[in-house]
């Protein structure tokens, strides 16, 4: 069967699914289009120390692809002249543009989308007339430009196009010193570079192959351009799209003297204010010392734009500095991305597609390969031959949500029920019937996809082949024509041959002196009482078929039997933790409904019973041992929520002593601090996964409890960990009884296996999450969420045919809530090429990164920290010096040039580096690095995009009576403006930061106070007025915690406040106080690495 061909009308089962015959969703890209030249920029004065080769710093900012900026961006210093379209006082984020931009489609020629050359002059139609010199001239009234004017050196020199005009860069703006200005008073980023890259900057309208940047000669017209960091208030979103970006500084060597400043520096520019603290300028691409702040530069602009034309009579040299919005933005890739992909649902009837990005939200038509919903790829064309591959160093790897939810328009996978003789598999490989097998020889036999091994077609499931060779019935059977669905599982798919009884949760809870201090005690147990009528169930069953029961632990444990028969609930201790059994089975675990009344009683008795207590010391590992040893006793699967509160050190198995030790922080012993201090604990998560024992654990630590070694059974047995730092009732409550209910009612396969099987030439290699491998192959969870991941890893074992592609078959054998056993199935089918270039055309940055950081976090346990930044930089290096030696349009080594769709690699790969697991600061504890280093392990594409680059929403540009989301701005202390309000999240944090100049009637209506200084610094909850302001944020956060799978906790952060350093932290272009280098300067670095490994 040919993966290609168009499906055919409605599949009759469930809901009619609308097919597109022809239907050809674009690929990453879009549609080739012209590409602005460089913008020329004078090197700025002094020789150049540092990276020498690389560009300037920050140069790779792609042009953000939006029409009208978003109404929320910065303001302008007063005074500023309008810029074009936007009114007064608006930014928009990055150069505007008149077209949408789109990736390309899968099947177009790599040749007609790559970036032309710098120098040719056509390329400039689409962007608007150039500015007149008296236009550009009142533009640069009172910038002061000092500095010598230098002889332009010999162009042979400098192998960089010809310098062009302004209207390159800017679009409809010709203002583009203006454009990039941030208001008076506003400390320009620290950190960014002061440089000489030319960054031509492509227009959203004209995405081109690959993003360039290119520094101008020296002798030709020089552009006015903006010093400086990102404009307060741009924010960044997710992943990337593509638009053509060449960055590049000249080679040391070829700078004549004349290159050189040497004119005294002008004053600085009246916007660089010394406030930001911690933050230095930083020399061209160099992490090292110093230079002072350059002055604004600027200069005349004789004459008509020279498009392509030779350098003109030298020019003053300005200083310069790169500009940040002439760098790839992430929110304007996402911006393109929805605006693009965002309107037509995503077919999966073409095999190979790019899917939009994860930031974009679309609709999914399953028509042969499973949604990426479930299945996200690093690449979607993968090379033909292992040699292909080790020289791209694109990682293929797979992200697999197998049991991810689906938004209501869009229909569960359909369960397939073959009686008795269960699901049809391949013979050889053991690979289930999917839309890919070939049917032969009149429907008698089938062909393998993955092994090519011919099977015979049992006489039940026997139909005969329409004149295309495909089975008549193949629309009535999801196995046939869909990429996911499920089949029932018969008794062969299950332990001891006999079916599972639905699983059980257990709740233990610590009883100790720091857990009935806070009132978590009290809390848990009103809160049971009715979410215990929430319990996950199956379909349209009236009642939950899970069974439930208690425990209470200190330094000892507390069982209750719930029988429903009993007048009152009764108390068995068991202090013997050293040998744990359970003391008993009838009456432990019970139907919710049935015991109603005697549960009710116990959660009434539990606060009061040890409301007295003074035990501090408790036990864990004997707690976990307890729950396993009753789950294996009623002969089921189950869940164990576990409520512990500190270092569990009485005398007992799994007894820790506090090792926190931050002295051993950037030494080779770092890598002790995340591996679990005992071997005790892998050994009980072994004997849970063997019983199906999934265990959830929520920490409620007002000190260091070892979060390493607790959260060892969690990861092992696919459960998740919550951590509530210094938990106070009246402060964290919702935050934890939201993510309670959430993790009680949601739906969960137990006792699960999954298997990744890939047709000839790729096998799966590495496998990353939370669970447990007692092979090579089967990944083994106890428990499995819809927000739990498996990353998948694939090599090459053999040559693959850009014929046949590639196949991925995911299966997945579960017990349901209900307790059926089920096998869920996706399957994939991946492009192959011989061209490296449709290997870059084909790739998701997320995705990548989501890869990169599992690998990187996995690394620590190992690694010095230093080494394992340093591989993910020379991988990344490897990755963009690949493309740039075999697919870029020739130009000059001093171009730093992206692919497409990478060109947020570099941005979004820095947040990774200066994340707190792999360069902490000081205020990040240890269990702190250890807690965040497994939550990333299993979270999806969408998740680590957020979590490493955050999302910025101003709140007062968008008008009141808009429903939707305003946009987003670059997460950079720029993008701020002090007279605006500003939400930003990651996914685990929410921080609502108000400027010191906002107006009071903003004031008033978010916190019903008469003014700034009276807002409560560190608030977490926002009154509820009755006013339009008001409700529009709150009703806005309500959104954002609804999109994220744990309940982030707000805080009002005041501008200049101390909680403003926390907020800070979040700003990921912006250079880090732990040392982490700032979006400009890791572009910097970037280039430099490409260039040594290509010289």
């Amino acid at each position: 069967m040919n993966v290609n061909q168009s499906a055919p009308p409605v599949p009759p089962f469930g809901q009619p699914q609308p097919i597109y015959p022809g239907y050809h969703q674009s690929s990453y890209g879009g549609q080739p289009g012209s590409t602005a030249p460089p913008i020329p920029y004078g090197a700025y004065n002094g020789p150049v120390p540092g990276y020498q080769q690389t560009p300037p710093q920050g140069m790779s900012r792609a042009p953000p692809s939006s029409g009208a900026p978003p109404a929320s961006t910065a303001q302008a210093p007063c005074g500023q002249a309008t810029y074009g379209q936007f009114g007064q006082g608006d930014v928009q984020n990055g150069p505007s543009s008149t077209v949408q931009m789109q990736r390309l489609p899968g099947s177009q020629p790599f040749g007609s989308s790559l970036a032309p050359v710098v120098s040719q002059p056509a390329v400039l139609q689409p962007y608007g007339p150039p500015p007149t010199s008296a236009q550009v001239t009142t533009q640069l009234a009172g910038m002061q430009i000092s500095g010598a004017v230098a002889p332009a050196p010999p162009t042979s020199g400098l192998g960089y196009g010809p310098p062009t005009s302004l209207a390159s860069a800017s679009g409809s703006f010709p203002n583009s010193g203006l454009y990039g200005s941030y208001p008076q008073g506003q400390a320009p980023p620290i950190g960014q570079a002061q440089g000489y890259l030319g960054v031509q900057t492509p227009q959203r309208s004209a995405p081109s192959q690959a993003s360039s940047f290119t520094p101008p000669a020296s002798g030709g017209p020089r552009m006015p351009s903006v010093t400086g960091p990102l404009l307060p208030g741009q924010g960044f979103g997710g992943p990337p799209v593509s638009q053509p970006n060449h960055v590049s500084s000249p080679s040391p060597q070829a700078l004549s003297p004349g290159t050189q400043m040497t004119g005294p520096p002008g004053p600085p520019p009246p916007m660089h204010s010394p406030q930001q603290p911690g933050y230095q300028l930083q020399q061209n691409g160099s992490f090292g010392p110093a230079r002072g702040p350059q002055p604004n530069y600027g200069s005349p602009y004789p004459g008509a734009p020279t498009f392509g034309s030779q350098p003109g009579p030298p020019q003053p040299l300005p200083p310069k500095r790169l500009d940040p919005d002439a760098i790839p933005s992430p929110i304007q890739v996402i911006e393109d991305d929805r605006n693009n992909r965002g309107t037509e649902p995503f077919v999966t009837g073409v095999r190979g597609q790019v899917p939009p990005l994860v930031t974009t939200n679309f609709l999914v038509k399953d028509q042969g390969n499973a949604s990426p919903r479930y299945i996200r790829c690093t690449s979607y064309n993968i090379p033909c031959t292992s040699d292909m591959a080790k020289q791209a160093q694109v990682p293929l790897a797979a992200v697999i949500k197998p049991l991810a939810r689906l938004p209501p328009e869009e229909a569960s996978p359909y369960v397939v029920d073959h009686g008795e003789s269960g699901p049809l598999r391949c013979n050889r490989c053991k690979a289930y019937m999917c839309p890919f097998m070939q049917f032969i020889e009149g429907g008698r036999r089938f062909q393998c996809c993955f092994c090519s091994c011919i099977n015979d077609v049992p006489p039940q499931y026997f139909q005969h082949l329409d004149h295309t060779g495909k089975r008549v019935d193949a629309y009535d059977r999801p196995e046939l024509s869909l990429g996911s669905y499920e089949f029932l599982a018969t008794v062969d798919y299950c332990k001891n041959n006999k079916f599972p009884s639905p699983p059980a949760f257990i709740f233990m809870i610590d009883v100790s002196y720091n857990a009935i201090r806070t009132g978590l005690v009290r809390l848990l147990c009103e809160e049971l009482k009715s979410l215990l009528d929430f319990l996950p169930r199956e379909g349209g069953a009236e009642e939950s078929a899970i069974r439930v029961g208690f425990v209470t632990y200190n330094k000892v444990l507390h069982f209750y039997n719930v029988k429903s028969s009993l007048a009152q609930p009764q108390m068995m201790v068991v202090s013997d933790v050293a040998d744990m059994f359970v003391p008993l089975l009838d009456g432990f675990l019970v139907n919710v409904n049935e015991s109603r009344a005697v549960i009710t009683s116990l959660l009434d008795q539990i606060p009061d019973m040890f409301a007295d207590t003074r035990e501090t010391e408790t036990v864990f590992a004997p707690v976990i041992q307890a729950g396993m040893e009753a789950l294996k006793a009623a002969e089921c699967a189950g869940k164990l929520f576990l409520f512990h509160t500190s270092l569990p050190m009485a005398e007992a198995p799994g007894k820790l002593k506090n090792r926190d030790d931050r002295k051993l922080i950037n030494t080779d012993k770092e890598k002790t601090l995340f591996q679990p201090q005992t071997g005790a604990y892998q050994t009980l998560a072994k004997e849970c996964v063997a019983q199906g024992c999934c265990v959830d654990l929520f920490l409620f630590p007002n000190q260091y409890v070892d979060v390493a070694t607790l959260s060892v059974v969690p990861q092992l047995t696919g459960g998740s960990v919550y951590k509530y730092a210094c938990f106070q009732v009246e402060n964290d409550q919702e935050r934890f009884l939201s993510d309670l209910r959430r993790d009680v009612q949601k739906v969960v396969g137990f006792d699960a296996v999954m298997r990744v099987r890939t047709s000839t030439g790729i096998r799966a290699v590495d496998f990353f999450g939370a669970f447990y491998m007692s092979n090579t192959t089967d990944v083994e969870l106890a428990g499995l969420d819809g927000d739990k991941t498996v990353t998948v890893e694939f090599k090459h074992d053999d040559r693959l045919n850009e014929e046949s592609g590639a196949l991925l078959q995911c299966a997945l054998l579960y017990t349901s809530c209900a307790g059926q056993r089920r096998l869920r199935i996706h399957n994939l089918a991946l492009n192959c090429c011989t061209q490296l270039a449709d290997l870059y055309r084909n790739c998701e940055t997320d995705t990548l990164i989501n890869y990169m950081a599992k690998l990187a976090y996995r690394g620590v346990l190992n690694s010095p920290l230093k080494a394992v930044r340093d591989t993910l930089i020379t991988q990344c290096a490897q990755i963009l010096a690949c493309y740039r030696k075999n697919c870029a349009s020739p130009s000059s080594a001093g171009q730093l040039i992206l692919p497409e769709c990478m060109k947020l690699l570099p941005v979004y790969l820095n947040c990774v580096l200066k994340s707190d697991v792999l360069q902490p600061g000081a205020e990040v504890t240890t269990d702190d690095r250890a807690y965040v280093r497994q939550l990333v392990t299993s979270m999806d594409v969408a998740e680590t995009n957020v979590f490493f680059y955050p999302r910025l929403l101003p709140l007062t540009k968008s008008p009141i009576e808009s429903t939707t989301e305003p946009p987003a701005v670059r997460a950079s202390e720029e993008r701020l403006s002090n007279g605006d309000v500003y939400l930003l999240e990651n996914g685990l944090n929410l921080f609502l930061w108000v400027g010191a100049s906002v107006q009071q009637g903003v004031v008033q209506s978010l916190f019903s106070v008469s003014s700034f200084s009276q807002i409560t610094s560190g608030l977490s909850v926002l009154p509820v007025l009755d006013n339009p302001l008001s409700k529009k944020v709150r009703d806005l956060i309500d959104s954002l915690r609804a999109q994220r799978s744990r309940y982030m906790k707000l805080i009002v952060v005041k501008q200049e406040d101390k909680l403003e350093m926390l907020f800070k932290n979040f700003l990921v272009e912006d250079k880090s106080l732990s040392g982490g280098a700032s979006y400009v300067d890791f572009l910097c670095h970037m280039h430099k690495e490409i260039r040594q490994l290509l010289s």
